[in-house]
Order: structure tokens, then sequence, then C-alpha cells
């Protein structure tokens, strides 16, 4: 008996639904209509069955007329007309996340009529709840699995279903979603339009799973990579992908070396402040990435409130002041020490130099980690998309240009 469990939970790999999932699962969605366009329409429909919702979608959009026509013929007729509703919302809200709605009741029948109907609806659809609706389909209760299982037979539904049931909007995007599901935690939640009719269904999983591939695609969008591009990307088109942004960073580069080049008669008199001037740079740019790993996290937990934006801005700046300072101390230290050692007349105001500098350069650094996303995000440009690639020219030119400004101004 134990050997007949094992072999029934273990996946079988020889499953052409299993293996065509997931191909689809490793692919961006051009590339799975492209897979699919090859595929017999009945194990499409299947494998498109296994994914979220909204990933269908955006394959669906991507495939041809005809192959999209001959899937949806596949489908049920429930699937079918909740594939229809769903395209007409945008990518990225709850609409694209719906299911279709199979356990609907009428408030007057009676528990043991929802229990015989649940019976056959449990053999083509997982049934969480059971959703109590009036004839013009406005959701009006929600009743549980235990509360049909503990209650009398000749009961009616209206007596022991939920009232006030918690809905989601179709329009909602999934940030918003995210937000007001972290104290719930349901399985599973309704959707309604304005007038409170029932539309389809959203997993609680569907929804993680997406905010999930969200979150872990902002490392790649902050460097240039794509949130589309994946490991079975061709190398032509992750090329295409990556090479402008590395452009825009050659660029921003000749920014900061120019900067350089503009104080190249100090950097000649005083050779020693090129060996503070990666120090500089990099602790200025650990300053910001943390100011802009914070922000980008609230921005994406909705956590930033309009009113929110400039309190944050001052907070990371005087963050960067506050971690510039003991920073400062250190390296001024050093540069005393190293000064002293070559004998240079300066060291006591090199130290000065380098502390005023790495206090300034972690201040604003600070402050454009903070802003630098907030303002792509005013622009409605994607906050992660090469915040970094801004960022890091931001802390470079100002971290040389301090330290080149003030040995200048203050020693030459």
């Amino acid at each position: 008996m134990q050997d007949k469990t094992l072999s029934v939970s273990q996946p079988n790999n020889h499953d052409p639904r299993r293996k065509l999932v997931a191909r689809l699962k490793a692919c961006p969605p051009h590339q799975a209509a492209g897979l699919l366009a090859r595929i017999d329409a009945p194990l499409a429909f299947e494998a498109l069955t296994d994914l979220n919702p909204s990933f269908t979608q955006d394959i669906l959009r991507a495939l041809p007329d005809r192959q999209r026509q001959a899937i949806t013929t596949s489908a049920t007729p429930e699937l079918a007309r909740q594939w229809e509703r769903n395209k007409s919302f945008e990518a990225g809200t709850i609409g694209n996340f719906m299911e279709p709605t199979y356990a609907m009741f009428r408030p007057e029948i009676t528990v043991d009529e929802a229990i015989k109907k649940l019976r056959e609806l449990v053999k083509i659809a997982f049934i969480t709840y059971g959703y109590v609706t009036d004839p013009d389909c406005k959701l009006v209760g929600l009743v549980t699995m235990r509360d049909l299982l503990l209650a009398e037979r000749d009961a009616r539904l209206a007596d022991i279903m939920l009232r006030d049931v918690f809905v989601f909007r179709p329009g909602m995007s999934l940030s918003e979603a995210m937000k007001l599901s972290l104290t719930r935690h349901y399985p599973v939640y309704p959707v309604c339009d304005d007038s409170n009719k029932l539309l389809g269904l959203v997993r609680g999983q569907a929804i993680f799973e997406a905010e999930a591939f969200e979150i872990t695609a902002q490392a790649g969008s902050m460097v240039g990579v794509y949130k589309e591009e994946r490991i079975s990307t061709p190398m032509l088109r992750s090329f295409i992908f990556r090479h402008p942004w590395l452009q825009l960073n050659l660029l921003t580069a000749f920014l900061a070396g120019g900067v350089v080049a503009l104080f190249q008669g100090t950097i000649d008199q005083l050779v020693i402040l090129a060996v503070f001037l990666p120090v500089l740079a990099g602790q200025s740019g650990n300053t910001g990435c943390q100011a802009l790993a914070v922000t980008l996290r609230g921005i994406t937990l909705g956590e930033i409130k309009n009113g929110d934006a400039r309190k944050l801005v001052a907070k990371e700046g005087m963050l960067g002041a506050m971690n510039g300072a003991p920073i400062g101390v250190v390296s001024g230290i050093a540069m005393f020490v190293i000064a002293s050692a070559q004998h240079s007349p300066h060291a006591l105001a090199l130290a000065i130099v380098v502390f005023m500098a790495m206090v300034g350069a972690c201040t604003i650094s600070g402050i454009s980690g903070a802003l630098v996303p907030l303002t792509l995000k005013r622009f409605g440009t994607d906050p992660a998309t090469a915040s970094s690639i801004f960022l890091t020219t931001a802390t470079d030119v100002v971290s040389m240009g301090l330290l080149l400004g003030l040995a200048t101004l203050l020693i030459k």
C-alpha cells in the first residue's frame, strides 16, 4: 500500500502535459506562444490550465488568431468565457488573474441540495468555497466547506452563509491586492465589479507567484536585464535586451571620468588623492544602494503614500550623513597616516578633506538612492529599470567631485 501511495505522489516525468508545462514556465510569453502553436490544441489547453492565469493571458495574446481559437474551442464553456472576459483588463491587474466560478448557489437552496451539486462540480474543478448569489449574479454571501459539513441538511444557505464578503475589484493592481491580502491569507478571493456582480475568482497562490516574480525581476531590471528574459532566451535576443543599457552605463562613466579630468592638475600635485577615489566611490555607492533597496521595497509593497516621498528623501539623506561621519573619521585617519608616512606637508588638511568629502558624498548618495526611483515612478517609468545606472553616476560624480574640489580649494 505504501508503494502505491508513493508512486501516485511522485511526478510522472514521461507525462507530455507535465513536460510541456515545465517548458512553458521556463519561457517568456512570446516563446511559449510559439511552442504552443506547434502543439495539438487539446494538449495545449490542458497545459494552459496548469499555468498562472495571468501568464496564460499573456500567452493567448501572443498566439495567432487561428491557434488561439483552436485552443479556446477545446476549453470548457466556463473557462472560455472567463478567458474572453479577462482580455478586457490590463496586464498586471486582478482581472487578468481570474478563474471561473463554478460553485454558485442561490440563497434559498438547502445544504443537502448544495452538497449534491458540489459532488458533481468537484469532478471538473477544485472547489474551495461556495458563493451565494442573487438572480443578477450579485454576491450576497459565502459558504465554507466546514459549514456545509456541520449544518443541518434541510437548512437554507441564506441561514449559514457568511455575509459582507471581502472581494477584489478587477481593475485593482497586483501590488494593491497583495497589500490587502497580507493580513487575510485566504486561499481564494472573489472578484466583483462596482455593482457587486461576481466576475470570477483569484487564487492567493496566483497573485503571490506573480508578485514574487516581480520582486525577483527587480535585481535584473536595476542593471538592464528585462523581466521577460529567461535562461532559455536566445543569445541574440538577450544581447538586444542588455546592450543598450551598457551603452548608457558607458556614457555615464565618461561623465564621471570628465569630473576627474577637470581636476587633473590637483591629482598631479597630490597623487595620494587617487588612492582614496575608489574608497569614496565605493562607500557612497553602498550607501546609495541601501537607500535604493528600501525605496524599491516600499514602492513594490505600496507603503509610500502621497506626501511620504519628501520625508523618505530627508530620512535617507540624514542616514547617509550619520553613516558617513564615522566612516569619514576612519578614512580621514587613514589619509593622515599615509600622508604623514610620505612626509606630505598637507597631511592634516588632506585628512579633513577626506572626512568632509565622505560625509557629503554619503549624504547625497542617500538622497539619490531615494530620489532616483521616486522620480522614475513619477514619470511613468519602471522605478527598478536602470535605477542603479543613474545612482552609480550620481555617487561617482559627487564623491570624486567633492574630494578633488575640496582638495583644490583647501590645499592648492
